[in-house]
């Protein structure tokens, strides 16, 4: 690994190395034990985990429809396996990752300063898509037209017409927003500084990220508190907070705030660093929330449409009705599967399915990036169970820089549209998001009576889970009609 320093993998006692590989199948098996022993055994088995780790990942959402605390009790060990396993290395080596918040007790070293706005409150909901924006009735149109097409879930439309339907709920001057990833695509931080939102950031200390978010800041209605070290120069060259190797710091930080809090998990980096960063988080929820009891703080999180999950019986059912109907079945179908030997244009579900398993996995994308998205849904889940206020959606399939700068997945989502998916534009997406958050702050997002309708619940999938075609099975050609029509 590159950085040896802050939150880390452990150390392999075999090898003397930091194993990702190591790390992941065991904290997978750990999760199962409990509830499901032989796939605990499985995945502790597996000796290929970078090729083979995705039936392990599936069995951790079929084990948890098993039984009634099933998906609770992985969710627990999941979390406790990694808490026990990742660690905090510095100069002296590593320690337990709780090492990283010893020494502050007098404190954060981070100062606090706010940059306010000079734009006018928009209390009016507005959605860009297509070249315009979209408000009242023209956006409840669009909703209705997302879930006739199957590419939202009903309640998506349902709790976003709420919010249109309440546009005070827009101000959120009584909570303080934590956005942690500021600067994040997906992230609903310019949504909410146009609602005249009270936003504290975090976000890497990079002159030229926070030049562009300050200016953005100016420009629209809200204000933005930011970390910052002491020192003589532009507030730009001195804000933010490294969550990797500042944990400490930042974590008091966070916690000193004007409450009460909602704290916005945003943060994406590349491999290995993707499950330190997301580690970071975690712990950092973990020693403010304990701190500040959990009536004081709700969580957020943004879930990836390429993972695992159950999905609601009506999607099977139009996934089922759509593979019976599509064009394809009577044209391609038939040769494709039988020169590809089954593995092109597969359904996507076995017809009767309630819940269903959607499995959206890009494999490209790894186990580091799984075990990343699987830490954050065991934190919600667990969370919500402790009584907890959760924002928890599943964001569509969107364009942004990380997705397109991989040229095989770009191209898959440039013809995903010949399968009945939907790809966002990252404006579309993140505003439509930040308006399911509003939502969720405003009803204290009511518990579903599982667990797997938790995660379904307002789901963009984009229409992953509609689509007649198991998506791995129809990605290679997607892609290839995405190249064509580039062409």
């Amino acid at each position: 690994m590159s950085d040896p320093r802050g939150v880390v993998f452990p150390l392999d006692p075999t090898s003397g190395r930091r194993s990702t590989t190591a790390t992941g199948r065991a904290v997978v098996a750990d999760a199962l034990r409990a509830v499901d022993p032989v796939g605990a055994a499985s995945a502790g088995r597996e000796t290929n985990w970078r090729q083979g780790y995705l039936p392990h990942f599936r069995r951790l959402v079929e084990a948890g429809l098993t039984s009634p605390g099933a998906s609770l009790a992985i969710a627990r060990n999941g979390l406790e396996s990694l808490h026990g396993r990742m660690a905090w290395a510095d100069a002296d080596g590593d320690h337990p990752l709780d090492a990283a918040f010893a020494g502050h007790e007098g404190g954060s070293p981070l100062g606090s300063e706010t940059v306010r706005g000079d734009g006018t409150p928009d209390r009016v909901l507005s959605v860009p898509y297509a070249g315009e924006r979209l408000s009242g009735d023209a956006l409840r149109r669009r909703l209705d037209l997302w879930v006739e097409a199957g590419t939202v879930e009903p309640t998506c439309a349902e709790a976003v017409g709420r919010v249109i339907d309440n546009p005070d709920w827009l101000d959120l001057s009584d909570r303080t927003v934590v956005v942690l990833g500021a600067a994040a695509e997906m992230g609903p931080l310019r949504s909410l500084l146009r609602w005249g939102a009270d936003v504290a950031a975090v976000d890497l200390p990079r002159k030229d990220l926070w030049d562009r978010l300050i200016g953005d800041t100016r420009r629209l209605a809200g204000s933005v508190t930011v970390p910052v070290r002491a020192g003589d120069e532009p507030l730009a060259a001195r804000a933010g907070g490294d969550l990797l190797h500042d944990l400490g710091a930042v974590t008091l930080w966070v916690t000193d705030l004007d409450g009460p809090i909602a704290i916005g998990n945003y943060v994406y980096a590349d491999g290995e660093t993707n499950v330190r960063v997301s580690m970071a988080v975690d712990a950092l929820t973990r020693q403010v929330t304990a701190s500040r009891g959990h009536e004081d703080v709700a969580l957020a999180f943004l879930a990836t449409p390429t993972d695992v999950f159950a999905v609601p019986g009506a999607a099977v059912e139009r996934s089922v009705d759509s593979y019976a109907h599509r064009r394809t079945s009577k044209v391609l179908r038939v040769p494709l599967r039988t020169v590809s030997g089954g593995r092109l244009l597969r359904r996507n579900y076995v017809p009767g399915q309630d819940p269903g398993i959607n499995d959206s996995v890009v494999l490209q994308q790894g186990p580091n990036y799984l075990l990343a998205k699987r830490l954050q849904r065991w934190r919600a889940t667990a969370y919500r169970a402790d009584g907890g206020l959760v924002s928890f959606k599943v964001a569509p399939p969107t364009r942004t820089r990380s997705v397109v700068k991989n040229r095989a997945l770009a191209a898959a989502y440039a013809g995903a549209h010949r399968f009945g998916i939907e790809v966002f534009e990252p404006g579309t997406a993140n505003t439509l998001m930040a308006a399911l958050l509003v939502h969720d702050l405003r009803t204290g997002a009511p518990a579903q009576p599982s667990a797997w309708q938790d995660e379904a619940y307002a789901a963009v999938h984009g229409g992953l889970w509609t689509s007649a075609y198991d998506p791995r099975s129809a990605l290679g050609i997607a892609a290839l009609l995405g190249i064509a029509g580039a062409r």
